[in-house]
């Protein structure tokens, strides 16, 4: 794939021609979102697209594997202002939005596995992961994974044996500046909306839409826990904070993002 243009990138989506207040593309590094975190000072919405990294991350500090030319991988900073602390965390699930909306302009039908996860195809294979972290000054930088072209091999299996597949390998577009375009173009409005409802899910719309393309939902889970806990059940809604309910054996679980190692088919 062609690299992106960031002048054509920054012409199209900073400020004043578009919702950012910077954008900037690099070659190469370790994470987006380490870089954006360690960025002092920076303006609410900037952005950061990699073009490859070495030291992609994950929830719980996995890897996130990043080879140069085949896909998008970015972050962006948020200063959210009048939305509490408490709902900073649920942006990981208003990108997850943003990424449904994205991959169907490409042309590809995606849905979310609950937290952080987008699958496609048959096979419902991971196509895109998230990352939500809160910085020491307040800021919440949203790092996104999303696999765009060819998948180079081998691309090694996700936690819980999940295959990793792209848009392209999918059928959709495989136009890397086309998906930046789109994916902060539907970031930028899912987060609107829901800073605009002071961070509720609920209010925003997002949470109809999130559950709505949850395919987690329904779904009998084996929950992971720290200290090799563990619960089986069926995941039957997501609530307005984000978190997975989990009737267990007839009980009602609520379980947090930061709370499951792992979250598998049962």
């Amino acid at each position: 794939m062609a690299a992106l243009d960031a002048e054509a990138l920054r012409a199209a989506l900073v400020t004043p021609n578009g919702p950012y207040a910077a954008l900037d593309v690099v070659s190469s590094t370790g994470s987006t979102n380490a870089d954006l975190l360690a960025a002092a000072g920076a303006a609410d919405r900037t952005v950061l697209i990699a073009e490859a990294q070495t030291a992609g991350r994950g929830r719980r500090a996995r890897t996130w594997v990043s080879p140069p030319g085949s896909g998008l991988y970015l972050s962006v900073l948020f200063r959210p202002d009048g939305v509490p602390a408490a709902r900073l965390g649920a942006l990981s699930l208003v990108a997850g939005v943003a990424l449904v909306r994205a991959t169907r302009h490409a042309g590809v039908t995606a849905t979310l596995k609950w937290p952080n996860d987008l699958l496609a195809g048959l096979a419902q294979a991971k196509c895109a992961g998230v990352l939500a972290e809160v910085g020491q000054d307040g800021a919440v930088v949203v790092g996104i994974g999303l696999n765009v072209g060819p998948l180079p091999e081998p691309v090694p299996p996700g936690p819980g044996g999940i295959a990793a597949t792209s848009i392209a390998e999918e059928g959709g577009s495989g136009d890397l500046a086309e998906l930046a375009l789109a994916l902060l173009r539907s970031f930028d409005e899912a987060e609107r909306s829901w800073r605009g409802a002071e961070g509720d899910l609920a209010t925003s719309g997002l949470l109809a839409e999130y559950r709505a393309n949850c395919s987690t939902l329904g779904q009998r889970v084996r929950v992971e826990l720290p200290e090799d806990r563990d619960f089986q059940g069926t995941a039957i809604d997501i609530d307005g904070d984000g978190r997975l309910v989990v009737d267990a054996a007839g009980a009602a679980r609520t379980v947090s993002a930061g709370d499951v190692v792992h979250l598998r088919s049962a």
